[in-house]
């Protein structure tokens, strides 16, 4: 557990930008974020069995109606209360079954604690916020400004769309 908590922060100490991240998609493809530099990233952590998982409509609507001006990506945690206890095919089949989602969903990772995933452990180091719950989210900007937003702010709310 040390070494990836050393591992974790030497990473982040050399990520400048978000761009510097490479995660795998839910089908266990690599995906490297310098494909979304200039763009504006929405990342949420997500989970299937909370009182907040309908907010994956809302992504998926933010997704088709400002997908030129925001790049959502979802990271299923089981981080609260083992909310998201399926496997990675299972929260795919449950995402495109139940929501419809075609905005990038990652691998289940851990987004809080000693195991919690390098890329969450950046966003925390650039806002000093975490996730407190399921479905918080954190618009990056090209500029490299961050912003926390806790569960209760919808993606369609205009706290977020005026950001955009």
């Amino acid at each position: 557990m040390k070494l990836f908590m050393l591992m974790t922060s030497a990473f982040i100490l050399m990520a400048n930008s978000i761009y510097d991240f490479k995660m795998n998609a839910l089908d266990g493809a690599p995906i490297d974020f310098n494909k979304y530099e200039g763009k504006t990233l929405l990342i949420v952590n997500v989970a299937s069995k909370c009182g907040y998982t309908p907010q994956y409509g809302d992504l998926q609507k933010l997704h088709e109606n400002f997908g030129d001006k925001v790049t959502i990506l979802g990271f299923p945690a089981n981080n609260f209360g083992g909310q998201e206890p399926g496997s990675n095919e299972e929260i795919a089949e449950f995402c495109q079954k139940n929501y419809g989602v075609g905005f990038q969903m990652f691998e289940k990772i851990s987004v809080k604690g000693d195991d919690q995933s390098p890329l969450y452990a950046w966003l925390k180091e650039k806002t000093g916020e975490e996730p407190t719950w399921n479905f918080c989210k954190y618009l990056v900007k090209p500029d490299g400004t961050v912003k926390f937003y806790p569960s209760k702010v919808k993606p369609m709310d205009d706290e977020i769309l005026k950001e955009l």
